[in-house]
């Protein structure tokens, strides 16, 4: 590879890189041939085109745009995007979508002065609302300038004020018509706006600045026709207040009539209900008297019946018990007499069995004593008479013998079963 020295002729290195690279190049260029670095400049003379304009473009959000080909004259509209603009053929132009606001700028002490019907001089501030027309753009384009606000919307602004304003009063501008000279600004700038296809959106009056002198005479003007509304009012007030008393003061006479008709009227009916009740009243007294009399004679002969016939429950009770008590005596008489009889009965078999039988005596006393006594210890009887003989008492004369004899007996057997036991 062959090396080209791209020093000056001084032997100073060059200073930048740019310099260094322009130096290369052109050094390059003088050992080429005339139609090679014919072509190879072209190709850089295009490269730098591209480089410095490239043939895309974006159209951003919220905006339009508009192709214009320079060499045909048509016009195509783009929404946001990359658009294919090629240097020499295309022109590219964007337009905002959203609705455009202007408004003088204060900072830079821009203030616009117009003219009344007086001749005095008015500060206004406005501010215009506006938006492009975008059916047609694509008509009107061409003759829209760079700056819109100030070539076409802050002109016709202006314009529209000075010609209208001058038709009015300070007064009248100031505060009675106000809102009329806006709405007939608004109207007259949308007509002058639709010409360059700028619709108006709405346009708002903000402060106005009025002349020293004129605001001092206003100033006292207003307090003037304040003081005066505020009298005008304060006797408004009090003949309203005058008013008031005088219908307060029949309200109350017409509420004191009302009271005392209908204090009247209640009592009238209070009366005549009083009258009409005593109609019913004296009727359903003697109602209750005549109730009351056949009350009580009725309760008279129920007590009446009612004594009858507990006293003759009571006599039917005194017979019934006496004759229950005659009833009981008699047969406690008869039960007397025939256990009497069954006694005396008894007494006479038993006296005949005994006379019989002796024995009987110590066996029936046997079995009585049995289960009480099972051993009997006992000494003889007196003169060898019978143990038991102070029990049953002395036997008869004609028995005494045949009683000891069995009583010896009787003792002898007790004997020998206590022995045997």
């Amino acid at each position: 590879m062959e090396h080209i020295d791209c020093d000056t002729p001084n032997g100073n290195a060059p200073r930048s890189r740019g310099e260094r690279s322009a130096r290369f190049i052109m050094a390059s260029l003088r050992r080429l041939p005339l139609r090679r670095a014919t072509v190879l400049g072209a190709l850089c003379l295009a490269a730098w085109g591209i480089a410095a304009h490239p043939p895309m473009q974006t159209v951003a959000r919220g905006e339009t745009g508009l192709r214009t080909n320079q060499w045909t004259g048509g016009i195509d509209r783009f929404r946001e995007g990359p658009v294919l603009v090629i240097p020499g053929i295309h022109a590219m132009r964007t337009f905002p979508l959203r609705d455009q606001l202007y408004r003088p700028d204060k900072s830079a002490g821009t203030v616009f002065t117009f003219q009344s019907v007086e001749g005095l001089d008015l500060g206004v501030d406005f501010a215009v609302r506006y938006a492009f027309d975008i059916n047609r753009l694509t008509t009107t384009a061409r003759a829209l300038p760079d700056d819109i606000a100030n070539e076409i919307v802050l002109p016709a602004t202006q314009d529209v004020l000075h010609k209208t304003l001058s038709r009015y009063t300070v007064r009248e501008i100031f505060s009675a018509r106000r809102q009329e000279i806006q709405d007939e600004i608004a109207r007259e700038l949308q007509s002058r706006l639709d010409e360059d296809g700028v619709k108006l959106k709405s346009l708002a009056l903000g402060k106005i600045a009025l002349p020293p002198d004129y605001l001092a005479g206003m100033e006292k003007m207003l307090a003037a026709e304040l003081a005066s509304e505020q009298m005008k009012y304060t006797l408004e007030l009090k003949e309203k207040e005058v008013r008031e008393s005088e219908l307060r003061a029949e309200a109350d006479k017409a509420r004191r009539e009302k009271e005392a008709q209908a204090a009247a009227q209640e009592q009238i009916i209070a009366a005549q209900a009083q009258a009409e009740a005593m109609k019913h009243i004296l009727p359903f007294k003697e109602k209750q008297i005549r109730q009351r009399e056949l009350e009580a004679d009725a309760a008279k002969a129920t007590r009446i019946r009612q004594a009858q016939a507990e006293a003759e429950a009571r006599r039917i009770e005194a017979e019934a018990e006496a004759d229950s008590r005659k009833k009981l005596a008699e047969a406690e008489a008869y039960r007397l007499e025939q256990v009497g009889k069954a006694n005396s009965e008894q007494m006479a078999r038993e006296g005949a069995i005994l006379a019989r039988s002796p024995l009987l005596i110590q066996k029936t006393l046997a079995e009585k004593l049995s289960d009480k006594v099972q051993v009997i210890i006992a000494p003889p009887g007196a003169n060898g008479r019978f143990i038991g003989e102070n029990l049953v008492g002395k036997l008869p004369a004609g028995r005494e013998n045949a009683g000891n004899a069995a009583a010896g007996g009787g003792y002898a057997r007790g004997d020998e079963t206590g022995e045997e036991g």
